[in-house]
């Protein structure tokens, strides 16, 4: 019989990191263990990566959930399950039980290199610029970039400092707005990005204005990614009427918040069907929950820089095998998993 138990746990940042919606010290995550009462030595864990202020799962009944998920683990429907990054941290947990416990795939295999972006942070001109300069002698050939939280001049003249020595064969730019432009300024602030040789740019406009996004995507001069446009987006047909209504050149899939990775497949699916791009990108979890999901697009042989985390970002993640090579996540068996930081 299995049995289940969560705890929850602080993530606390190296420094400060910034988003047009917020400055982040910490983060909230919930760790789910389970395991079978038969071998109690064998465990799996999993994460299910609360994500407040963005996951449509930030509600007060969250801990509730949780609780009713692991006193019911052994007759639990995951496909009825109401919270997405539950569903994400049941899923890994038993997908670890089955395959041996406590993440034991890493020790008899390790995770394809693959390539992601270069991630830089919102802050002042100098911060930003020093920060490219970092990843850029990382290795980086495809740079994420944050825009919208100092002002759209100097977001400007970052771009202009980049393009001045690198050429869009040299390096790749992605631009992610997290919905800061309005749809009255968008298209003119899009048409002077464009200048710039820009890959994509992730939520232009804020979510839920479907009009405005699908004419924004009709005429960008900039290819359109939607990212939180997706999220607590859960039936097959619903999503089916989102992606045909706006046509998107790309959609970005953070299954913590899309679902986990059944849901996601359901998605990747449907973007497939209508020739419409995908990559994957974590969404602030620790080394357990970014191992599943790096594990996860590896399956999907994907070729396009990815956006995955590091595992640096935190003062106090769980020790675990993900290493970074250059611009290749990837893992080395030789490293073990911690999880004695974590108390349940």
């Amino acid at each position: 019989m299995l049995k289940a138990e969560w705890t929850k746990y602080t993530l606390k940042f190296y420094r400060q990191s910034r988003t047009s919606r917020e400055v982040l010290n910490f983060k909230e995550t919930y760790f789910i263990k389970i395991w079978d009462s038969a071998k109690p030595n064998v465990i799996g864990y999993g994460e299910a990566g609360l994500f407040r202020g963005l996951s449509s799962d930030d509600t007060p009944e969250f801990t509730s959930i949780l609780d009713e998920c692991c006193a019911n683990i052994n007759g639990l429907n995951l496909a009825t399950l109401p919270s997405s990054a539950i569903r994400m941290g049941i899923e890994t947990a038993l997908s670890d039980l089955e395959n041996g416990g406590e993440h034991e795939p890493f020790y008899s295999g390790m995770i394809p290199p693959t390539r992601i972006n270069g991630l830089i942070w919102m802050g002042d001109k100098q911060f930003m610029l020093n920060e490219i300069e970092v990843k850029l002698r990382q290795g980086f050939s495809c740079l994420k970039l944050k825009i919208g939280g100092i002002d759209f001049a100097s977001e400007v003249d970052i771009l202009n400092s980049i393009r001045s020595r690198y050429s869009r064969d040299e390096l790749e730019l992605r631009l992610d707005a997290n919905g800061a432009f309005l749809p009255e300024n968008a298209m003119r602030r899009l048409e002077i990005l464009s200048a710039f040789d820009i890959h994509s740019i992730e939520q232009p406009i804020k979510a839920g204005q479907i009009e405005a996004m699908a004419k924004i995507c009709g005429v960008s001069p900039i290819s359109i990614a939607l990212d939180e446009e997706l999220i607590g987006i859960k039936s097959l047909e619903d999503k089916v009427d989102i992606i045909r209504a706006i046509r998107p050149s790309y959609i970005i899939l953070k299954p913590t918040l899309c679902g986990g990775f059944a849901q996601s497949d359901e998605w990747i699916s449907i973007a497939e069907r209508n020739n419409i791009g995908w990559w994957a990108t974590s969404a602030l979890e620790s080394n357990i929950g970014l191992n599943a999901i790096a594990r996860w697009t590896a399956a999907h042989k994907v070729k396009m820089p990815q956006g995955l985390g590091t595992g640096q970002l935190y003062t106090n993640n769980v020790d675990s095998p993900l290493t970074l090579n250059g611009e290749y996540l990837t893992s080395l068996p030789t490293n073990r998993w911690n999880f004695n930081e974590i108390r349940f």
